[in-house]
């Protein structure tokens, strides 16, 4: 059986801890290959690497920096179809989702092909006698990236590139459940004339992660993935001494106001809800229909559930593929059958579903519940699933508290004709990313990802001019150049601005 191993100081590297992970196809069911679990002796090989690269890394020029970035991408571009393939033969995401994934990664890219001006400090002249202040930024040393499963390509690359751009040397753990792209990144990048030691990727699990928050040569940690998990992140980074943003889960809102052109918010619904299998941190997991349009609302959006194609993800009529794991099919489905006994209306029950010809695959169709209240489990919890909830609310005002009540706020969402109601959303709801009119409200590359609340632990979004930020760190440089002519004297006084 084929095994996936770690990419350490510029080469392929086999596991030595004698652990290995099971990776799937989730379409087959079937045991792909096997991945190196890397021991905290590994971890340190791979800081190590990344520490000594990152000695000369820092000095190299911005702009033979960003030249190799440029290359970079343009390998990114030419094997995007081989990334894709990677990514649904692991993960299960039909094709047209995995490079819409690689594209989207591919934008942090070519915003750090752009630090030369993201780096330009400030400075202040004669700001006292010949003296001079300038504000820069510089790197921070070793930093690390934990990334999930669901996006094994583009979260990655919402961290390395901003990351070695600014002269950061790099280590990315990537999810076990889907690794094989993460290690094609990382030979991308030598391909493109990277340094040894610059990217390295360590595949494992917990003992992995804890190594690389205990590590005291690791300056900082991105982590994206569940709340519960973020929040440990955070708290272990903290109390090792290092930066830390750790991006958490989400239950994002998508309200329709009773003015809303329903056609265009039940499709939005649709691919917001069920895309990728719903294995999105931005799919939209409840719709919260104002006034008496709920009716109607979930009448269209279970027409257009009902004629989704779901398939293998290298089927080019397949919209949607299989979920990650049978534990994660056998979970979502538990929350479907646990809100039928709660008193929700079951609408469309994707439990169950199998697709001919992969009987074995992690397969689930879509699911619609009706008439949720926010005690129940479906709505309390993160489902991370192909499942939709719809929430009845008399007003707007009933609504918004409803949003602003959820633990979370990664991001919301508001369908209406009202530009008055649309701003006066976009001012109150209490998240970090907001459409209007738009349901899967994630930033193009120069604006920063990140949510509120819950969903977020730490100081910093990710990528953008924050991702600048997390990366590097501020100093001001105070300088007087007498003149040649002026001995200058001696003052014991306090230096002062005159």
């Amino acid at each position: 059986m084929r095994t996936i191993g770690h990419w350490i100081d510029g080469e392929p590297v086999d596991g030595t801890s004698g652990q290995y992970g099971p990776v799937y196809n989730p379409a087959t069911g079937e045991q792909s290959a096997r991945v190196a679990l890397a021991s905290a002796r590994e971890v340190d090989r791979a800081v190590a690497a990344a520490g000594e690269a990152y000695r000369s890394w820092r000095h190299v020029s911005l702009a033979r920096r960003t030249a190799i970035l440029f290359r970079y991408r343009e390998l990114l571009d030419a094997h995007r179809d081989e990334l894709a393939a990677l990514i649904t033969a692991e993960h299960g995401k039909v094709r047209s989702d995995a490079l819409g994934e690689v594209a989207r990664g591919m934008e942090i890219v070519e915003l750090a092909c752009g630090i030369t001006e993201k780096l330009k400090g400030e400075l202040s002249t004669q700001v006292s006698q010949r003296v001079d202040v300038a504000s820069i930024r510089q790197p921070l040393g070793v930093v690390a990236g934990i990334t999930p499963f669901n996006f094994p390509a583009m979260v990655p690359m919402w961290m390395f590139p901003l990351a070695i751009a600014c002269g950061n040397a790099f280590v990315l753990k990537p999810s076990e459940k889907d690794p094989s792209a993460a290690r094609r990144l990382a030979e991308l990048a030598a391909e493109a004339g990277l340094p040894d030691g610059v990217l390295n990727v360590v595949n494992g699990d917990r003992a992995a992660v804890d190594r690389l928050l205990e590590h005291p040569e690791v300056a900082a940690v991105s982590f994206v993935g569940s709340t519960p998990i973020a929040r440990r992140i955070h708290l272990k980074a903290v109390e090792h001494g290092k930066r830390v943003q750790a991006l958490g889960g989400a239950k994002n809102h998508m309200l329709v106001l009773p003015d809303a052109d329903l056609d265009h918010a039940a499709d939005s619904a649709v691919n917001a809800a069920y895309g990728s299998a719903g294995e999105r941190c931005m799919a939209v997991s409840v719709v919260v229909a104002v006034g008496g349009i709920g009716d109607e609302l979930v009448k269209r959006i279970a027409e257009r559930a009902g004629r989704l194609r779901i398939g293998p993800g290298d089927d080019p009529a397949s919209e949607m593929g299989p979920l990650i794991t049978a534990e994660h099919r056998d979970t979502v489905a538990s929350y479907v059958h646990g809100a039928r006994e709660q008193g929700a209306e079951v609408v469309v029950d994707g439990t169950g579903y199998t697709v001919e010809g992969y009987e074995k695959g992690f397969f689930t169709g879509v699911s619609l519940l009706d008439k949720v209240t926010p005690e129940m489990d479906a709505y309390r919890d993160e489902i991370f699933g192909p499942v939709l909830c719809v929430v009845r609310a008399g007003t707007y005002d009933e609504a918004m508290e409803l949003v602003n009540s959820s633990p979370w706020g990664n991001g919301a969402a508001i369908f209406t004709r009202d530009g008055g109601a649309a701003r006066r959303f976009q001012m109150e709801v209490e998240a970090g990313m907001v459409g209007v009119n738009v349901p899967i409200p994630v930033p193009v590359g120069h604006h920063s990802f990140g949510g509120w609340k819950d969903s977020l632990f730490g100081d910093h979004h990710v990528y953008g001019n924050d991702g600048v930020h997390f990366y590097t760190r501020g100093k001001v440089v105070t300088t007087r150049w007498p003149d040649p002519a002026d001995s200058g004297g001696i003052d014991l006084g306090f230096p002062g601005n005159h």
